[in-house]
Formats: C-alpha cells, sequence, structure tokens
C-alpha cells in the first residue's frame, strides 16, 4: 500500500508577546498539500537544533521556506549586518546544517526565496545583503503597500537555462516570476549550477549538479527565489515545480521502509 510522502518544513522561531513560537506560513503548508500531494510536517527550528540525521531520516522530502528574517552575514562574509535585518539564529542553525545533510542521505530538497539563499550560502556561496544597492542590478523588492496579489503576481521575466530541469518544467526557454526579495546570490555554492537568470544578470534558481566521479544525477535539489508556492494550483509553472518535488518525494517514500 503506496503512503503519502512526509515533507519537512523548518520554521520560523518568532517572539509573540514574552513567547517564543515556532511558525510556517500556512501557503507554504498547503502547497505542500495542494500542489505536491504530500503531507507537511513541521521541523521546529530549536537552539541547539534537533538530531537532524535522525529528523532527515523519518522524512521523504525537505522545503525551504521563505520567511521575513535574513541569514546572519557572518556565515558567508566578514560584512556587518545593516540596521534593521531581521535575523533568525535558530532557524540559521537549523537550515544551513540540514541541507548537506539532505545532499549526503538524498532527501529531496525545494528552497524557496529564503531557502533558496540557505543552499547557496550552506554550500559555500556568498550572498549580496542588498540587491537593489548593487550597481547594475534592479530592485527585486516588492511594494508592501499593494495589496498580496498585487505583491505576488508576475513582475518580471527569467531566462531558462537550456536542458535544465526549469526548462523543462516551463515547455520554454523563459518564464514570468514575482519578485519579493532584497538579497540574492552573489556567488555560487558548491555543485550548484544556474538553473535561471533574471535580464539584470541576477542568478533566480539553481540546482545540484551531478555527483562528483560519478554518472548518478544526485539527489533533487532545487532552489528558486521567486515564490511558486503562491496560489500553486493555478499556475501551471509554479505547480509543474512542485510536482517535480513531489515526483522525487514519492521516489524516496517508495524506496524507505
Amino acid at each position: 500500500m503506496r503512503r503519502i510522502p512526509l515533507v519537512g518544513l523548518p520554521s520560523d522561531r518568532k517572539q509573540i508577546g514574552l513567547h517564543p513560537f515556532q511558525v510556517v506560513g500556512e501557503k507554504y503548508l498547503r502547497a505542500v498539500v495542494d500542489g505536491a500531494g504530500c503531507l507537511p510536517l513541521v521541523i521546529p527550528s530549536l537552539s541547539p537544533p534537533l538530531d537532524l540525521r535522525e529528523t532527515l531520516g523519518q522524512l521523504d522530502g525537505l522545503l525551504l521556506t521563505g520567511a521575513y528574517s535574513n541569514i546572519e552575514p557572518h556565515h558567508y562574509s566578514d560584512e556587518p549586518s545593516y540596521p534593521g535585518n531581521q535575523h533568525d539564529p535558530a532557524r540559521d542553525a537549523t537550515t544551513l546544517g540540514i541541507v548537506p545533510l539532505a545532499i549526503e542521505m538524498r532527501v529531496p530538497v525545494l528552497a524557496i526565496c529564503r531557502g533558496f539563499q540557505e543552499v547557496v550560502v550552506a554550500l559555500g556561496g556568498t550572498l549580496h545583503q542588498k540587491v537593489h544597492d548593487v550597481p547594475g542590478l534592479d530592485d527585486h523588492r516588492e511594494d508592501t503597500d499593494d495589496p498580496l496579489g498585487v505583491q505576488y503576481a508576475p513582475s518580471h521575466a527569467v531566462d531558462l537555462a537550456e536542458g535544465g530541469l526549469l526548462a523543462g518544467i516551463a515547455g520554454a526557454r523563459e518564464a514570468m516570476v514575482n519578485s519579493l526579495h532584497g538579497q540574492g546570490l552573489r556567488t555560487l555554492g558548491r555543485g550548484l549550477v544556474v538553473e535561471a537568470t533574471a535580464r539584470d544578470g541576477l542568478v533566480e534558481a539553481v540546482r545540484l549538479d551531478a555527483l562528483e566521479r560519478s554518472e548518478d544525477p544526485g539527489p533533487f535539489l532545487l532552489a528558486v527565489q521567486w515564490h511558486p508556492e503562491w496560489r500553486v494550483t493555478e499556475n501551471p509553472f509554479y505547480l509543474g515545480i512542485f510536482q517535480a518535488f513531489a515526483a522525487a518525494c514519492r521516489e524516496r517514500a517508495s524506496q524507505r521502509p
């Protein structure tokens, strides 16, 4: 009897009143259910973190979500953090440790926005703290005064790598995506290849390349800077991303006791 794949989502540690809470955006949970047909399970971001190897051993997939916080810059550079930059050290401790472990254990990974940046940093890459201050790059932030439907509407095109996973999903060499991020990729992490690039040259999606010294294509790992979870069933490209992730999760579920 086939069982539903289990997908873990590391939470954000958020102070609400006098107490810290572990929270995950409902839109990500719904996307795992509606877009991937999997069961979402929250992985609490605690300090010190849980036994991540044992945690991953119970899962068929890992979804790294977006968040209002940013990775603390000491994880990828010697730059100080800018005033007002929101951080979540407990989430950093969980996600930066879980990415390489997921690759080692062959747990499929889909990473979104902050999750994209976590994959990059966990594998040795670096980030721009403020993309909009980098000469030649556009402002990729949303207008927070707009209604959500406008903030998450497609806002710019990305060029998809020829022969890449995303080009196969889209059935085209370009796609329109939303844009709600202030930070972005500066240098690639180990084993990552570019899947999509914005017209200003900013890398907007990466995947894990084939494992070294092997014809094995390696575990599924796709990271995108945009938000495909938004109304996932209404956008064929976004839905295709979650369905590709789901296929990898089902494959793992079929092989796991």
